[in-house]
């Protein structure tokens, strides 16, 4: 088994507070993927998880076992940094056998393991080349394999695939996984790319400015964002967040937009939760995907398209009505000009809103 627990940690660089406060349990075997934007604190968080730091309180549990002061070579982790870090005088093979030699397996079985993690990857083609003439591309590869090779218990990865193409981020993407599956590893990988987390992570574990802000599965987390952050983080384009009042009509409360126009009457849970937080002034949120065209005259937001960006199979619409801004994803065959107005209805059941004091969710009753 190999279950993190990371309790009450914090860790102090001089005065700044890398990590303010982290309580996280990573499960055995899991992906798990720490997104965020640069400087929130994931990479540290690796660091200490490996044994790279020491935090400056709390503490790092490998299966209820304290390893907070154990030495990074005692701790039984693979770790795969964004910069290779491999031997470049060597060749392929002899990078990829490198760490079962130290642990002085029999050359059989070192030659199997090899042959294996090749394949995988693969590296088959460039096992005999010097590691110095190998592409980006596959030094990267070459790096996750040669920490793969000794099939550590906890593999963890900090941003590996920064530095490559698109196109290798689409292959390795999927490799990474199968791999994980493959070894049975528990997988800890730091992003701040979304679509990585999303794409592989079992659950994502959100953070910002040293804070742990949600942890939850993919889904989770982008369908039910804890807070305004989450919302906009998660999202390509993200969630757009109408600031409006919340407003009663007929018996029912509706959020008014001020100049992005009001809102259609909320659904019961969503209004009983409203009323429960005693919120006035709110965030509505809904993604740009959940909005759709409505007919004239009705209930929803109205707002003019000051832009269309057209890429690819789809159209992002930019929109604007005063300060109130918003985004919508449509078919990019949907014959839509600048300065159009618009009237928007979310699709049933997509609504969010936000406390717009405390940003924080305002919860279904």
């Amino acid at each position: 088994m190999a279950a993190i627990h990371l309790q009450n940690l914090v860790k102090h660089f001089g005065g700044f507070a890398a990590i303010k406060q982290m309580d996280l349990e990573i499960r055995d075997k899991e992906f798990m993927a720490l997104l965020g934007p640069s400087g929130c604190g994931k990479s540290t968080t690796m660091n200490i998880i490996a044994g790279m730091e020491n935090p400056s309180s709390g503490r790092v549990m490998f299966d209820g076992v304290d390893v907070s002061q154990v030495p990074m070579g005692k701790r039984g982790v693979g770790f795969v940094f964004q910069n290779y870090a491999i031997f470049t005088h060597m060749t392929v093979r002899q990078n990829l056998a490198y760490g079962l030699k130290v642990r002085r397996l029999p050359p059989k079985e070192i030659e199997e393991k090899v042959a294996k993690i090749a394949g995988l990857l693969q590296l088959e083609p460039y096992l005999d080349r010097p590691a110095a003439k190998l592409s980006v591309n596959i030094l990267q590869r070459l790096a996750i394999g040669r920490s793969a090779a000794v099939n550590p218990s906890i593999f963890l990865l900090d941003e590996p695939l920064s530095n490559v193409d698109a196109a290798f981020r689409a292959v390795m993407r999927t490799e990474l996984k199968h791999l994980q599956r493959e070894f049975g590893q528990t997988m800890v990988y730091v992003t701040h790319d979304q679509l990585e987390a999303m794409t592989m992570a079992d659950r994502i574990a959100v953070m910002d400015h040293g804070l742990l802000q949600q942890v939850g599965s993919p889904l989770e987390v982008y369908n039910n964002p804890c807070n305004t952050f989450v919302a906009r983080f998660l999202g390509a384009p993200g969630m757009n967040l109408i600031a409006g009042t919340v407003i009663e009509q007929n018996g029912s409360l509706a959020v008014d937009c001020g100049p992005a126009g009001r809102s259609e009457a909320l659904p019961a849970p969503l209004a009983a939760g409203l009323r429960k937080a005693g919120a006035k002034e709110v965030f509505f949120g809904v993604r740009p995907e959940d909005l759709e065209f409505a007919s004239e005259g009705g209930a929803g937001l109205s707002m003019p398209v000051v832009f269309v960006e057209r890429i690819g199979p789809r159209a992002i619409l930019h929109l604007a009505a005063g300060d109130r801004t918003a985004k919508i994803v449509s078919e990019n065959l949907v014959a839509v000009t600048t300065g159009e107005r618009l009237r928007l209805v979310p699709r049933p059941g997509r609504v969010r809103l936000f406390d717009a004091g405390s940003g924080r969710a305002i919860l279904e009753v």
